[in-house]
């Protein structure tokens, strides 16, 4: 594992926890090939039977660490991000969130391939993917338009501001908001009741509630990334990052 994911086994629960609290916990490329790792390894062993994906307090993760990710693009499916997101939409057992301060970008993406997601009254999420001259990722442009509809998903894709945990909970991204304090407890306790589930009733439960839409999801991750991947190097992504790293306002006037 990086020293920036942590990994723990209890009850049949694997914890993955994002440890990079000096940088808000932004994830670098060795940080998403841990999580992969983390995945990989918990599906395939037969004494865990859920996953739980923490943070350290205060902020579940601020999304990608921009100078890393302007080191490392990704470049085909092995791509670290992109193998992620694979991984997140494929895992055969169940993925649980504790979500706490902010959830940025793929920070709030891979909450929508989860089957349950607790947050802190505190947390919120964001989708920033256009103020960053991005697309959506993680197949949130036909996941999140699939939960709340395409009203709000324009809102929250197209507009990328910030949701409170309120909101979350009412267009049904969380499961059920409780105190800042109280979120990794009541995740790690409903990680546990899955666990204690038989095995195979759990899987199969879970690939049949998502078998529908397997293939459009599939799809719309290989577009988004094909887009991603191609934005990533224009002008208008290359002008959000330079004025976030130099703390301005982005101009984008120039742009047509």
């Amino acid at each position: 594992m990086s020293d920036a994911i942590s990994s723990d086994i209890q009850d049949g629960v694997a914890i993955l926890r994002i440890n990079r609290p000096e940088k808000k916990n932004a994830l670098t490329q060795a940080m998403y090939t841990a999580l992969c790792d983390g995945i990989d390894a918990a599906d395939a062993n037969p004494s865990v039977r859920a996953v739980l994906i923490t943070a350290t307090p205060g902020c579940f993760t601020s999304g990608n660490d921009i100078n890393d990710f302007l080191q490392n693009p990704p470049q085909d499916e092995n791509s670290p991000v992109l193998r992620f997101l694979h991984t997140i939409s494929h895992s055969k057992k169940p993925l649980i969130a504790a979500v706490t301060g902010l959830a940025v970008g793929v920070g709030s993406t891979l909450l929508l391939h989860c089957e349950l997601v607790y947050m802190a009254q505190g947390a919120t999420l964001q989708f920033p993917f256009t103020k960053l001259g991005l697309c959506p990722e993680a197949g949130s442009s036909f996941l999140l338009t699939q939960r709340v509809g395409y009203a709000k998903a324009s809102e929250m894709l197209l507009l990328g501001e910030p949701l409170s945990s309120t909101t979350a909970l009412q267009y049904g991204i969380a499961n059920q908001v409780v105190a800042d304090d109280e979120v990794e407890a009541l995740a790690l306790a409903q990680a546990r009741k899955l666990a204690a589930l038989p095995p195979q009733a759990l899987y199969t439960s879970k690939a049949l509630m998502r078998r529908a839409h397997r293939a459009l999801v599939e799809d719309t991750m290989r577009a988004e990334a094909e887009q991603f991947t191609h934005m990533l190097r224009g002008e208008e992504a290359m002008e959000a990052m330079m004025a976030f790293m130099q703390k301005r306002a982005p101009d984008f006037s120039r742009f047509s």
